[in-house]
């Protein structure tokens, strides 16, 4: 059985694109008010003003969960499906997705939200995916249900313009995707469920490209956020170098680089917020994807510009985790001089575009 899960991902990234193109298509037809925002919040957080049935997310999950059903029954032996840290995932975005989506139906309350994402990062950390970077337990702990809360309104904050969060999100699901393969690990749960989230990502892209049919809501950046950030503590957290070890500066550079768009847009727009004094978990349009606009890019040309810069980020981080043998001071300083000039540059860009600033 073993030999033939090339072929059988394969079919099943292609049997997950043709459901979310028909999912997402039959949401769109059958969608009158449910989902779509009322006019005063879309043109807060968001860049467009119509409004749009916010009904990506739910998509996203029902091929999350076919993902699991599939695989369940087929019972293949050369995959280790049904585990516990699998399982603590699918929990975790089932959360998430719930989060999400009484969110878009009621504007649930701030604290209300910020709790149910601690609950996501306790749920993985007591099925077994924590990030294990310090010596003691409870900061390690304490570091994820950190990141695990970041990582989930870094998403949810980028979901400000059409097709910018689905692209980041395949980018990243993708990095993953191509480090496992490049590894030779086929029989890794987490194919599974990279690809049929992958498959349901770039079948939304048709309905969520510039200008959207169909917004993800946060249904849709709440389910991502959690999936992302427990994939990335289990790949590249507590992954290893070409030659098997763990490297500290080695795990903070392929983080960064993997996460690099999300992690970039939420600290400058975090640094101009509190340098005004407003609070800095407020929507806006201050996002590096708003001020790129405000240069004269198009929607389409701003996601393009997201597109390359996270292709980028793709390959380098690739070669992080699977090409570089030894790794040394050189190649933490040498993509860490990358990074801060990809950072110092949308910054500036922030810093000097015209109409900046919070639109409340």
């Amino acid at each position: 059985m073993e030999e033939n899960l090339g072929l059988i991902y394969l079919l099943f990234f292609f049997a997950a694109l043709a459901f979310s193109l028909l999912i997402n298509r039959f949401l769109l037809k059958f969608s009158k008010t449910i989902g779509i925002r009322s006019r005063t919040d879309s043109t807060l957080i968001r860049w467009s003003a119509n409004e749009k049935p916010s009904l990506g997310g739910i998509s996203f999950y029902i091929v999350f969960l076919l993902t699991i059903i599939v695989f369940a029954f087929l019972k293949n032996n050369s995959v280790d499906f049904l585990n516990m840290q699998t399982m603590g995932l699918f929990i975790a975005v089932t959360i998430g997705f719930m989060l999400g989506l009484f969110d878009d139906a009621y504007n649930t309350r701030p604290w209300i939200k910020f709790f149910t994402q601690v609950l996501c990062a306790l749920v993985l950390i007591a099925t077994g995916t924590y990030i294990e970077f310090f010596k003691n337990d409870f900061l390690n702990y304490f570091l994820t249900i950190f990141w695990v809360v970041g990582i989930m309104n870094s998403i949810n904050m980028l979901d400000n313009m059409d097709g910018i969060t689905t692209i980041v999100s395949t980018f990243i699901l993708g990095t993953i995707l191509a480090s496992l393969f490049l590894k030779g690990d086929y029989t890794n749960p987490l194919i599974i469920l990279i690809i049929g989230l992958t498959g349901a990502l770039i079948g939304f892209i048709f309905y969520n490209w510039s200008p959207a049919k169909m917004f993800m809501g946060d249904t849709g950046s709440q389910l991502l956020g959690v999936m992302l950030a427990g994939v990335g503590i289990i790949h590249f957290w507590n992954g290893t170098d070409a030659s098997g070890n763990h490297i500290l500066s080695m795990k903070i550079t392929a983080v960064a680089m993997a996460f690099s768009m999300p992690l970039i847009d939420t600290t400058t727009v975090f640094i101009k917020r509190i340098a005004k004094g407003t609070s800095p978990f407020v929507g806006g349009k201050d996002h590096t994807t708003h001020h790129l606009s405000y240069l004269g890019l198009s929607e389409r040309q701003v996601a393009i510009v997201f597109i390359i810069l996270s292709a980028i980020s793709l390959l380098f981080t690739v070669i992080i985790t699977n090409y570089i043998e030894n790794w040394n001071i050189k190649h933490f300083v040498g993509f860490g001089l990358y990074l801060a000039t990809v950072f110092t540059t949308l910054f500036i860009i922030a810093s000097k575009a015209p109409k900046a600033g919070i639109t409340q």
